[in-house]
């Protein structure tokens, strides 16, 4: 009797421990927007648990983030990038919502999709460019310098890039298994 009292109490505190555990790693890795990332995952056919991590890595999630170098809002873009973006997708083009949550992750899952699609679905090419620019990463390639592969991501020649894709390959499995109700199918 005494010992399935105790067992009991272990599999409670333990069972405590893992809830405060998850409370801790969702408080540090948040999931805000997920409805807007899901539709534009969805609709960009990116999985959205990529999204999510680069959302948390470009801006922590913050809407109003600006970067030393002028990236601005959610996923981080450059108003030439953003214009461009609007240009070829068909959208509008408005500098001022740049901020706006619901425009910036639609101009910027467009943008990550044309990305992947232009470096044939390698998602390490693919967020190579986003972060350093697809002219130095057609480059990298073209001269041998990095190949996209995720072994060798060290071998990124910016130091700035190297650092956002390997972020990005933690945080996208942390958001995976820490919000197991986004799909990795797209399905939200």
């Amino acid at each position: 009797m005494l010992k399935r009292s105790v067992i009991g109490r272990l599999f409670a505190i333990c069972f405590i421990f893992v809830l405060l555990v998850l409370g801790v790693l969702r408080w540090v890795y948040p999931l805000n927007y997920n409805d807007l990332i899901c539709y534009e995952s969805r609709k960009n056919g990116l999985d959205p648990y990529l999204v999510a991590a680069v959302l948390r890595v470009e801006s922590n999630f913050d809407p109003e983030a600006v970067s030393p170098k002028g990236a601005m809002g959610l996923m981080q873009l450059m108003p030439e990038t953003a214009q461009w973006v609007a240009k070829q997708a068909g959208f509008e083009y408005h500098p001022d919502k740049l901020f706006d949550p619901e425009y910036n992750i639609k101009l910027g899952t467009w943008y990550l999709a044309d990305l992947l699609h232009e470096f044939n679905g390698n998602v390490w090419l693919a967020l190579a460019a986003y972060n350093g620019g697809r002219g130095n990463v057609r480059q990298w390639v073209a001269a041998g310098r990095w190949l996209g592969d995720v072994e060798t991501i060290d071998e990124i020649p910016f130091a700035e890039t190297r650092r956002f894709v390997r972020k990005i390959k933690i945080i996208w499995v942390v958001y995976k298994n820490l919000y197991p109700f986004l799909s990795s199918d797209n399905t939200c």
